[in-house]
């Protein structure tokens, strides 16, 4: 975070030579996602986080993904210490702009997730909405989200429902290739307790890419010790 003359805080966007840290294919990948329009989220809250943040005591959250910054702005409004990852650069741009303009502070980490040596067990809430995490043979992915999230704390995934069992689009997008709530629920073992995993209609922020998915998964899953 830095602060203009006036003293006012304000939200700071790793620049380039902060560095990145992760593949730079998919960096480029997204960044070319995100320039292709002004604009690729609807600007607003995810509603199963909502839904599902209600009941929580604010503390440290992790949001993977963070994309244009709606999720992360809404939970520092709400007394949540914010840390924010994300692999695009030009989605970092927009996000900490809305962040200033929301008059909130974020510490962004410009890296992918398994990368990005976030500091183990250190985080009351690990959001994940929609991620993209690509499966690997080892679940780093998986592992990553769940070693995030202190003792105590929860982490919430949600995903498009039939996304996974879906067939490759034009080769661009083949559901074997990312992880699913499902693997991440295989992974839990006696230190974790499932609060919710369900499929449910999805409560949608109008416009924005993937507005036509009907369904959620959720996964929220608190670990214990």
């Amino acid at each position: 975070m830095t602060r203009d003359n006036a003293g006012t805080t304000t939200s700071r966007t790793p620049s380039p030579a902060d560095g990145y840290a992760g593949d730079p294919a998919v960096r480029a990948e997204w960044d070319d996602r995100y320039a292709d329009r002004p604009q690729l989220w609807s600007g607003r809250p995810n509603g199963a986080l909502v839904a599902e943040v209600a009941g929580l005591t604010p503390g440290r959250v992790l949001d993977v993904g963070c994309g244009e910054g709606a999720d992360a702005v809404w939970l520092a409004r709400g007394g949540w210490d914010v840390t924010a990852l994300e692999v695009s650069g030009v989605a970092l741009d927009r996000a900490a702009g809305h962040a200033r303009d929301a008059g909130v502070t974020i510490h962004w980490v410009h890296a992918e997730l398994t990368e990005a040596a976030l500091p183990p067990g250190s985080f009351d809430l690990v959001s994940a909405q929609y991620p993209a995490l690509p499966r690997t043979s080892d679940a780093a992915n998986e592992r990553a989200l769940l070693g995030a999230v202190a003792p105590g704390g929860v982490l919430l995934l949600v995903h498009h429902a039939g996304m996974d069992t879906g067939h490759p689009h034009d080769s661009e997008f083949d559901p074997a290739a990312y992880v699913w709530p499902a693997m991440v629920a295989a992974l839990l073992d006696d230190d974790w307790e499932v609060e919710v995993e369900e499929q449910r209609p999805r409560v949608a922020p109008d416009g924005g890419a993937g507005a036509h998915h009907t369904d959620d998964v959720v996964l929220r899953a608190r670990r214990l010790r």
